[in-house]
């Protein structure tokens, strides 16, 4: 992509918000304390004193923690574990869009509910139970919804958590975003209020640390992960042992803390600057107002397609994701905007680009 591209595509902090510093003195640490563990192949569950810094954190067992490399490896155990062709799955309308392909290569039955201003329609997943669909699984991301930027209230989580418990499948709770809360009071997880064992939670290192690392991680019931960790250890021995005890050694020093304090005040103000733009220069569309995370959503109107936007806009030089992509029909008229990886002064310039392009889409319509 070329240099002068603004681009809204990408779910990455930019390198100004990235301890680069910090990291580096980490990685040193790393082979100071612990040159035989972070040279050598480790074991299939990571790192163990980052195992054991992650189980600290969520206040569980640390056989209940597997590392892996990067929160899409831990996905893909997980899918492979649970998701059998024809399994019916329940998923979020929109959703991450590698979720989507993940399922689809196993060939799930996806059954999709749409995501409201407050989180997944847990009452049309419970009509779905009702009318017989016996899902396996569950995916939901409750903070800061990966496309949509909204956050699962409290009492739907208690709802889905009850439905899960009565119908008996699997909530993937899916939640990188769970740190970077930059407005509004912290929500418990579904790992949290879970008391029957029907919760795995993923996150990930790539949104608070940054994504070279490919670290994420799991938690769920023992026996389960050590299902995921025989997995493991026959796809790849065991993950990247530097790279975890670097985050390790991060986090021990405090540098993890203040990395999330910097993330989530570029965010905050990123997104602050984007919805003034998109009020400005597309006053017709209609967005989201997350309280943290990455991104936002825009539905600009049925007079237009993302199909036709988005060549149109990467014409202006500026990059944007279709709606379509994340969901499994629908989203012709929606964009998902990641505030992330652009500076603030980026951010009017790429809006008044996107708006010029939605002008020449109108042009070539009309004249078509």
């Amino acid at each position: 992509m070329s240099s002068d591209v603004i681009s809204f595509s990408r779910g990455a902090p930019s390198l100004d918000i990235v301890d680069i510093e910090g990291l580096k003195a980490a990685a040193i640490r790393a082979f100071d304390e612990d040159p035989a563990r972070v040279a050598g192949y480790g074991t299939s569950v990571g790192y163990p004193p980052l195992r054991e810094w992650i189980a600290a954190k969520h206040g569980v067992d640390v056989d209940q923690v597997l590392v892996t490399n990067g929160s899409m490896q831990a996905d893909a155990f997980l899918f492979d574990a649970l998701v059998k062709p024809d399994s019916p799955v329940i998923v979020e309308r929109p959703t991450y869009d590698r979720t989507l392909l993940g399922l689809r290569q196993r060939r799930g039955q996806l059954h999709p509910v749409k995501v409201e201003s407050d989180g997944a329609d847990v009452a049309a997943a419970q009509s779905l139970l009702e009318s017989g669909v016996r899902p396996v699984l569950a995916h939901i991301i409750p903070n800061f919804q990966n496309p949509a930027g909204v956050t699962m209230s409290l009492q739907k989580r208690q709802r889905l958590l009850a439905l899960a418990k009565e119908y008996d499948f699997t909530i993937f709770e899916d939640d990188p975003y769970l740190d970077i809360r930059f407005r509004g009071e912290d929500l418990p997880t579904l790992l949290n209020m879970d008391d029957a064992d029907k919760v795995v939670f993923a996150s990930s290192f790539s949104k608070t640390v940054c994504p070279g690392l490919r670290t994420g991680y799991l938690v769920g019931p023992a026996d389960f992960i050590a299902k995921i960790a025989k997995m493991a250890t026959n796809t790849y021995i065991a993950p990247n042992m530097l790279a975890q005890a670097t985050i390790y050694q991060f986090a021990k020093s405090g540098a993890l803390e203040r990395s999330i304090e910097t993330v989530r005040g570029a965010l905050a103000e990123r997104s602050q600057v984007l919805q003034d733009a998109l009020h400005k220069y597309l006053p017709n569309a209609t967005c989201t107002s997350p309280d943290g995370g990455y991104f936002l959503w825009l539905d600009l109107g049925e007079d237009v397609t993302v199909d036709k936007l988005a060549p149109a806009a990467l014409k202006r030089g500026v990059a944007v994701v279709k709606g379509t992509d994340f969901v499994v029909d629908g989203g012709q008229h929606s964009l998902r905007l990641a505030y992330s990886a652009v500076t603030t002064d980026q951010i009017p310039e790429g809006v008044q680009r996107i708006a010029a392009a939605l002008d020449d889409c109108r042009v070539s319509d009309s004249g078509s």
